[in-house]
């Protein structure tokens, strides 16, 4: 990796324009500088490192090719978690189906848990699991707030990336937790049944 490219520090709005080595330039470097952080926010999401890592390839993928059309600058940051918190609820709606699927058809297989404490390991996997299937049953806009705002993204960078004012990002945060907590007990009262 170019050591300039490592240390240089890229504003979060950025002037883009399509094909040119300038631009090619200024991908790279916005690659370079939101890896970690798009990938991390996916590992999280979905249950597969493989798959947390295709989705990260294909959300800078769609940045390098459908470049926002009709902005010349715009929030890097917001417009790569949104594409990416997207990217992973649809592939946890599919996970949701196609492990239903399997379970149907008799495929479903326990999972290895490591010898020590796995009554602990066991709870906190079902814990997110349960949180993914809440956040898969839940309104996009509301899931992607609540990914966006638990990865530590400020109300201004949530704001930019919904294209809505930041003082409404308060109340719209507030209402998706009252429906994600909703939705969670829900579920996990109709599992201890």
């Amino acid at each position: 990796m170019d050591e300039s490219l490592r240390h240089e520090s890229v504003p979060h709005q950025m002037k883009l324009s399509k094909s040119n080595s300038k631009s090619d330039d200024a991908f790279e470097t916005i690659f370079h500088e939101y890896w970690t952080s798009i990938h991390r926010l996916l590992s999280r999401m979905v249950v597969d490192p493989a798959e947390a890592e295709d989705l990260a390839l294909e959300t800078f993928f769609r940045l390098y090719k459908h470049r926002p059309a009709g902005q010349d600058v715009f929030n890097i940051r917001g417009w790569l978690y949104k594409v990416a918190s997207n990217l992973a609820l649809q592939s946890i709606r599919s996970f949701k189906r196609r492990e239903q699927y399997e379970i149907n058809a008799g495929k479903d297989a326990l999972d290895e848990t490591r010898e020590s404490q796995p009554a602990r390991i066991l709870a906190e996997k079902e814990d997110r699991q349960f949180v993914r299937i809440v956040l898969g049953q839940m309104n996009s806009r509301q899931a992607e707030i609540l990914i966006m705002r638990y990865s530590d993204m400020s109300y201004k960078d949530i704001a930019a990336a919904l294209q809505v004012s930041p003082t409404s990002i308060g109340p719209l945060l507030l209402r998706a937790e009252r429906e994600f907590e909703k939705r969670y007990r829900a579920l996990t009262q109709e599992e201890e049944r």
